[in-house]
């Protein structure tokens, strides 16, 4: 049973990740005598993720997805708001006590060329963080290293190679296998093919799909793709400008959405797919986090605005079914004009 904000009733387990209200507020530059504009990257989110659940996250440029990925592993700090792993308070967590939470969390970046340094041989690089972590004894880190590359569809001989000698999809395996050298029980993937070659894309997302199942890993997947978010994910929460939209199981979502700003990016895939006009077309270009519009956020992109939109704030509300949705429209269905 999920209340309205998507949480967990009291005779649940807790989530392994949960963030609560979460915001994430930048301060830009100063011009002039003006007061130094404020980016709302994140506001209000909240989200939580099982064990072992693939919790897709998507939403255009300039959403806040990768800001959200970030602030879940406290490598960026919230603004307000809460961040709970395994029941546990750990938003100001420090020192020893962050570290070994790291362990049980880590991330896939999305540029496998920058993730990985240069000047260290993969075996080297991998034997690190073993060393970190205290996670093997010295004599047992090379095997422990071998059995990381083949884990992710490399060979023993690999340990000896550099970066550079390896393509960009073999990088990402790499940065996969240096993600699961410390056994975390959540992985945040931040865009993990965008840069590869789309015949490249196919084999990491298995891979992560077959690893997360082999592993039990609970997964925060980020990605302006809508297909592969299909693929990897168990459930889906579309984000805008910083704030929940919509969250869904993924067949739900994906058959019958109930917010516009999702039903426009599905109409805009399956125009792409198929040809033809969208059923939903999105307006203009998405607002600036720096400046976001009144009420409901997405109001200025929105075909079926109405006047009230400029004034009140939508609130995610449980439609059943762990269906939650953000929007004043309570006579929207989008589910047979996708189809």
């Amino acid at each position: 049973m999920m209340d309205s904000m998507g949480l967990p009733t009291p005779h649940e387990p807790p989530p392994l990740l949960a963030l609560r209200k979460v915001s994430r507020h930048f301060r830009l530059p100063r011009e002039g005598w003006a007061a130094a504009p404020v980016l709302r990257a994140l506001e209000s989110v909240s989200l939580e993720i099982a064990a072992g659940e693939v919790l897709g996250l998507v939403g255009e440029s300039g959403s806040g997805k990768s800001t959200l990925g970030r602030v879940a592993l406290r490598l960026i700090e919230p603004t307000s708001g809460t961040i709970e792993f395994e029941g546990a308070d750990i938003t100001t967590r420090t020192g020893r006590g962050l570290r070994e939470l790291r362990a049980r969390m880590q991330m896939v970046f999305q540029d496998p060329y920058a993730s990985l340094n240069p000047k260290r041989r993969v075996g080297d690089a991998l034997d690190e963080v073993l060393k970190l972590h205290g996670l093997s004894a010295p004599a047992n880190r090379s095997e422990r290293v071998v059995k990381l590359l083949e884990q992710v569809g490399l060979s023993a001989d690999d340990r000896s190679r550099w970066p550079r000698e390896f393509s960009g999809g073999q990088r990402q395996r790499i940065a996969i296998a240096r993600a699961l050298a410390v056994r975390p029980r959540l992985l945040v993937a931040d865009e993990p093919v965008s840069a590869l070659d789309v015949s490249v894309q196919a084999g990491i997302l298995a891979l992560l799909r077959s690893l997360q199942s082999e592993l039990n890993l609970a997964m925060l997947f980020i990605s302006h793709d809508l297909g592969v978010v299909e693929v990897m994910a168990d459930r889906v929460m579309v984000l805008y400008l910083g704030r929940v939209m919509e969250v869904a199981p993924t067949r739900a979502l994906y058959t019958a959405p109930r917010h516009p700003y999702t039903a426009g990016l599905l109409a805009a895939v399956a125009r792409a797919e198929r040809g033809g006009r969208p059923s939903v077309v999105l307006r203009e270009e998405i607002p600036s986090p720096a400046d976001p519009p009144s009420g409901c956020v997405f109001r200025t992109r929105c075909p079926f605005v109405q006047e009230r939109c400029a004034i009140e704030t939508p609130r995610l509300e449980d439609l059943g079914g762990g269906h939650l949705r953000a929007c004043l429209r309570k006579d929207l269905d989008f589910g047979s004009s996708l189809s």
